[in-house]
């Protein structure tokens, strides 16, 4: 599936995005850290949302382009309202992995009147000294500017055993290919995640929540996860599902992770 690559101008900043989908709702994917330019996968990402393309016209939304230091979650989530409104859409769907979990947890309790229903994976709630350890180091790597190590380190992180070993020398690949921009970039959206929290504003999310888990998170830990469904377990509407194996990045590894969500936003 094709996706279109657009930019979207605000007051305040320029946004990329990209499109796909011929659905009549509206759908806002927010990636995770990332350390190139996700739009450069937009192909690709439309490729694994097609099972949604018919119910959704897609938006996948990258942060603002000229990134200040610092930037928290707060204002990706501040930014990629006001970029949603710029660009006309209304009661979407959100669905949010890992860092993009954390900022569309923030937009549906700072904004619930723009929000249908969300979907968040592998992402915490509060992000502690402890559950910063990992993303805190992949920091001090492309802070040391050891691109290829932190490359590795990102991918063994995010991925089971199985699957990383099968993509060592893509990440070898991609290494050879991040730009100075691009680490800048990661750098300052990674030290934006430490001590996030949400936790005690996640009941002001009226609407239905579904959250997915991994057991083998070695990212932010399945602790985060269950976190989530603690507090909200009791809310109308709530979903939640923790698989097993699949690791942090259990949202692309996961085969039936997008019926789920699919199945979820159509209930």
């Amino acid at each position: 599936m094709k996706a279109v690559v657009e930019t979207v101008k605000t007051d305040n900043f320029t946004m990329g995005y990209c499109r796909f989908g011929e659905g009549k709702r509206a759908m806002a994917l927010i990636p995770g850290l990332s350390i190139v330019n996700v739009l450069k996968s937009a192909d690709a990402i439309a490729d694994a949302y097609q099972v949604l393309a018919k119910d959704f016209a897609i938006y996948v939304f990258e942060r603002r382009n000229d990134l200040p230091a610092p930037y928290r979650v707060d204002d990706t989530a501040r930014d990629t309202v006001e970029a949603i409104h710029v660009l006309g859409l209304k009661n979407i769907c959100l669905c949010g992995a890992s860092y993009g979990g954390m900022t569309a947890m923030t937009i549906a309790a700072e904004h619930p009147e723009l929000v249908e229903k969300v979907v968040v994976a592998s992402t915490s709630a509060h992000v502690t000294e402890e559950d910063y350890k990992v993303v805190g180091g992949w920091v001090s790597l492309a802070k040391e500017g050891k691109v290829k190590e932190l490359c590795l380190a990102f991918g063994e992180a995010l991925y089971n055993k199985s699957v990383f070993e099968a993509s060592k020398d893509l990440l070898v690949e991609m290494a050879a290919a991040v730009s100075e921009d691009e680490l800048k970039r990661f750098i300052i959206l990674g030290e934006g995640m430490e001590g996030f929290k949400i936790k005690d504003r996640l009941e002001q999310i009226r609407c239905p929540l579904m959250v997915v888990g991994d057991s083998d998170d070695r990212v932010l830990g399945t602790e985060a996860t269950e976190e989530i469904i603690r507090i909200m377990k009791e809310k109308p509407g709530f979903a939640s599902h923790i698989y097993d194996g699949y690791g942090h990045a259990v949202f692309d590894l996961a085969p039936d992770f997008k019926e789920r969500v699919l199945q979820f936003l159509r209930s």
